[in-house]
């Protein structure tokens, strides 16, 4: 028998743009990247791209704050990371159970 095919997500709708409602939520609180796709209802994948665009073009308005990935078994931190995804494994003790990075986002005044 086959798998009875998925209903269509139904967008959320929007009265910003979407770069717009992920700086004022992460204007509020840190979340993880998978966090703000579910909040706004959009691929990790778009997600990471319009938060690479924030950090690039925003400069003068917004300052994106990260928390670096962290190992969970040595805590490893990635401090010197520039990529915003999550690493696949720690450098140190080889293991794959990371700590996603938390993004927030400051008003420069």
């Amino acid at each position: 028998m086959g798998k009875k095919p998925r209903e269509p997500s139904i967008p959320r709708e929007r009265h910003e743009t979407v770069r717009k409602d992920i700086i004022a939520i992460l204007e509020k609180r840190y979340l993880s990247v998978k966090e703000i796709s579910a909040e706004i209802r959009i691929s990790e994948n778009d997600v990471l791209e319009h938060l690479q665009h924030i950090r690039r073009t925003h400069k003068r308005a917004h300052d994106l704050m990260i928390t670096p990935a962290e190992c969970k078994k040595c805590g490893f931190v990635f401090r010197k990371r520039e990529k915003l995804r999550k690493p696949g494994r720690c450098p140190l003790c080889r293991n794959e159970a990371i700590q996603e990075p938390l993004f927030s986002i400051q008003k420069i005044i």
